[in-house]
């Protein structure tokens, strides 16, 4: 290191250093508060108990919690097997995911629609403020009209049409209850879209949200369809 003496003549001076020296002087700069892997890879245990441990005290903290963990995983796992679902859906019959596309396509349209026209009653204000009961059975009513139309057309002229009008409006009902599900994990982290990758419409997920739970619901009855 250099050093300045007296006469203002800088000097040079030799100071011994340890390797245990340069690994602290690596971890305060890399890491300035408390780290799980150190430079040499040891990982430390304490740190990961004492950071699970908070994660389970802090459920209502604003750091990084229990809560938050849980979403992270759920939501992975579950957007993660509903767009598997999509990919198996379509290899097993393509008309199936146009009927599904049909009836979360339509119900979300009308929904809007009626409930722009004729909505009074709120469904869940605490969630979405602007969904309404008289947009909800719209859509239903509509959803269940065109796919099932498309289904007794395309797929299986032949079918039950009782039995296919009550499976549909049983899909049109669980994919309007997905876009709520999705719609409380936007307000509980108080954003308006998941992304802003569609301008106007926000990101993949806001488009997809109701496909995958009708999706999901589709796997009950696609042995009897």
């Amino acid at each position: 290191t250099l050093y300045q003496n007296s006469s203002g003549i800088l000097e040079k001076a030799y100071v011994k250093v340890s390797i245990d020296d340069i690994k602290k002087l690596y971890n305060q700069i890399y890491y300035p508060e408390n780290t799980i892997v150190s430079i040499n890879g040891n990982v430390d245990e304490q740190y990961l108990i004492n950071y699970f441990s908070d994660i389970f005290k802090n459920k209502s903290s604003k750091k990084y919690n229990l809560n938050d963990a849980l979403y992270m995983v759920g939501a992975t796992l579950f957007v993660g097997l509903g767009f598997n679902l999509m990919i198996v859906i379509r290899n097993y019959n393509l008309n199936y995911l146009i009927y599904l596309l049909l009836i979360t396509t339509i119900t979300d349209t009308f929904a809007l629609f009626t409930g722009m026209l004729i909505g009074k009653h709120k469904l869940a204000p605490s969630i979405s403020p602007k969904k309404t009961i008289e947009g909800f059975v719209g859509g239903v009513f509509m959803g269940t009209f065109v796919a099932s139309s498309f289904y007794i057309t395309v797929i299986h002229p032949g079918y039950s049409l009782v039995f296919l009008i009550f499976i549909t409006a049983f899909l049109s009902c669980v994919s309007q209850l997905g876009d709520l599900v999705f719609s409380s994990i936007k307000r509980y982290y108080d954003v308006k879209d998941f992304s802003n990758l569609i301008p106007g419409h926000g990101g993949v997920l806001d488009r997809f949200d109701s496909l995958i739970f009708a999706m999901l619901a589709f796997i009950l009855f696609i042995e009897i369809l």
